[in-house]
Order: C-alpha cells, then structure tokens, then sequence
C-alpha cells in the first residue's frame, strides 16, 4: 500500500511529501492530522523542514473540498476543524524553518499551507486559489491561516473572487517567497538548504522564534524583543560551533 504522505530525514533536514500525485495530494482529515504529528516530530529531531507534494500539483487541499456532506451540530463542525487549525498551529509553532517547494496548483487548503511555510519557493507555472465561496463554504478557516501572512487587500481579493492568480502574482500578494523557472525548482531549493546548513543552529531558530511574534508587536516591543534575542544568541557558545 503506498503511503499519502511521506516522511524522509537526511541528516539534520526533514522531509513530508503529500504523496498522492493521482488525486492532486488531497488528504483526508485523518491524514492532515498525520502531517501534523510528522511537522512536530520533524521539529524536535531537524533544524530544517521541507514540505512538498509528489506529482503535477502542490496540494489541491482536503478530500471533501466541494462535497456536500451530512449536515452536522456546531461542536461537531468544530471538532472537525480543529483537525486544520492544529495544523496551523503545527506550521507557526515549529522551532524550526518550514520551506514549502510549490509546484503546479495549490488549492484551497493546499494554498493555505504555501503561505504558512517560512520560505515558499514556487516554480513559475504554480497556480494558487482559494475556491471556498464558490462551493458555498464560509472561508474564515482559510482566512485565518492568511493573517499573518497575505496583506488584507490581496486575501479578500482571493477569497471574494475565487479567482486562480499565477506564481508572480502570488508572490506580489506575498503568498510565496520566490518564483524561479519550473526546471529550476530542485536546484534552487537544494542551493538554499544547503546554505541554511551552514547558518549555526541558535541563529537559524532565532530567526523562526523572532519571526512567530515580532511581526505582531509594537514597534518598541519587537525592537526590545530583538535587543535581548540578540545578546542571548549571539553570547551563546552555539553560535561558535559550526
């Protein structure tokens, strides 16, 4: 039986693979809550996490996108969404940098999660959308993996339109880090993981740690915030190991 989503080390990086090329690695509520537990293991025993999808497509989100299902009580809806929002909380709360490699579609969920990676790296024929209002879901779910991370006007703009916006356009909107050619993709991830290999490890968690909070801070606290992570880092013998 082959595996949904793959999860591979090679020395101090990770690796999760959605692994189902032939349904655009949609996965299933029980798989997302697999991915999660693979992202907080990865956390402990990396400094680094790759997340990619095998195939043609990133991710075109969860298995039932689209489909009408029986209509549930609202602890029971809730319950099933907290299977996405721990997985949320996996992406945001890691210790550890998350480099998303897009290619193909991300859709839905699968364009949530691009965005949600620290780094997302996408090949210029990755195609992102958010077709939620279109199927009549109320997208909130979507919109809070985005708040942190897409300006409010490009968000409102994808969610409202449904509208699919190709990889330069995701990376004007902020959704992705990079957009190299499609040929490209591996050599250039490959490149920056090998530079990120050489970053001294409390240095390349720092930056995760100061990243996950200053952004939402005063500017005075996130100015004392970086004051004390710099004296702490860089005093630390860590930082001269590597």
């Amino acid at each position: 039986m082959v595996e949904p989503v793959l999860y591979e080390k090679a020395g101090e990086v990770s690796m999760i693979i959605l692994n189902r090329p032939e349904a655009g690695n949609r996965q299933t509520d029980a798989t997302w809550a697999q991915v999660t537990d693979m992202i907080n293991a990865a956390a402990h025993e990396s400094r680094l996490i790759l997340f990619k999808g095998a195939g043609e497509d990133f991710c075109l989100g969860r298995e039932s996108m689209g489909q009408r299902g029986p209509v549930l009580e609202a602890y029971a809806v809730r319950e099933r969404s907290e299977t996405i929002f721990n997985l949320y909380g996996a992406f945001r709360n890691a210790k550890v940098p998350i480099i998303g490699v897009v290619q193909g579609r991300a859709v839905g969920l699968g364009c949530a999660l691009a965005a949600l990676c620290d780094i997302t790296i996408a090949g210029d024929k990755a195609r992102f959308q958010f077709p939620e209002m279109a199927h009549e879901i109320m997208p909130t779910i979507a919109m809070s993996a985005l708040v942190d991370r897409v300006p409010r006007k490009a968000t409102t703009y994808m969610l409202y339109s449904t509208q699919e916006i190709d990889a330069h356009k995701a990376l004007m909107f902020g959704l992705v880090s990079d957009v190299v050619p499609a040929q490209e993709l591996d050599g250039t991830v490959g490149k920056l993981v090998d530079q990120l290999s050489k970053v001294p490890t409390p240095a390349l968690l720092a930056v995760k740690e100061y990243a996950r909070s200053a952004f939402n801070m005063s500017t005075q606290a996130a100015t004392d915030f970086a004051r004390n992570l710099h004296a702490t880092i860089n005093s630390f013998s860590g930082m001269h190991t590597r």
